[in-house]
């Protein structure tokens, strides 16, 4: 009886077994298009947090807010305020907010954005030349990413309007929440960074 009792509460288990088995080579659905040699080129980037890895290439406030107005600003708004409701390709999403709410991530509400919350400049430049544009992602050339990134650390009046990107300087760039993330690996923390895990501020 007890035999017959398990074997009906494993059964349930394994049928949900099977079927997933099935499903894993079941017929193929066509979404997507293989990734080429010249699309994993594209994407096969790293960037380390001191900017190791950081191409050649330079850009200016001015530059970058033309490339921004062209390729940026209808889904995150002509001021990076934020775009409309399904500017995302989501109907109940607004297009994210780029600029402002330094200083409230400690609120009830706080404001999410390059300024607020990204810890590091050179990561910023990774993400935006791996995923940005969202309709056309890494095709942003070095140069414009560089540019880009410039406008909106300016619009968040973190650079100088005078400011060039490049290398050298963006690692240079001192993000407002620089401080507020763990290190992953706390045993060998940043430069400068105390040993002490505790002390670090998490955010």
């Amino acid at each position: 009886m007890r035999c017959l009792t398990k074997l009906t509460l494993l059964l349930p288990g394994l049928v949900l077994l099977f079927c997933m088995d099935g499903l894993a080579q079941g017929p193929k659905y066509h979404i997507g298009t293989p990734a080429t040699p010249d699309d994993q080129k594209t994407l096969d980037i790293f960037i380390g947090p001191h900017g190791e890895g950081l191409p050649p290439g330079s850009g200016t406030v001015k530059q970058g807010q033309i490339i921004f107005m062209t390729r940026c600003a209808m889904c995150h708004g002509p001021n990076a305020e934020g775009g409309p409701k399904g500017a995302i390709q989501d109907p109940y999403q607004d297009g994210p907010r780029l600029v402002g709410g330094i200083g409230t991530l400690t609120d009830k509400k706080p404001v999410r954005t390059i300024g607020s919350y990204w810890s590091s400049a050179p990561a910023i430049w990774e993400f935006i030349k791996r995923a940005m544009p969202q309709n056309d992602s890494g095709s942003l050339k070095p140069e414009q990413v560089y540019a880009v990134l410039d406008f909106l650390l300016y619009k968040n009046g973190i650079v100088k309007e005078d400011m060039v990107l490049d290398a050298k300087t963006l690692p240079t760039v001192q993000m407002p929440n620089h401080d507020g993330f763990v290190p992953a690996n706390p045993v060998y923390p940043e430069p400068g960074m105390p040993k002490d895990r505790s002390n670090y501020r998490g955010q």
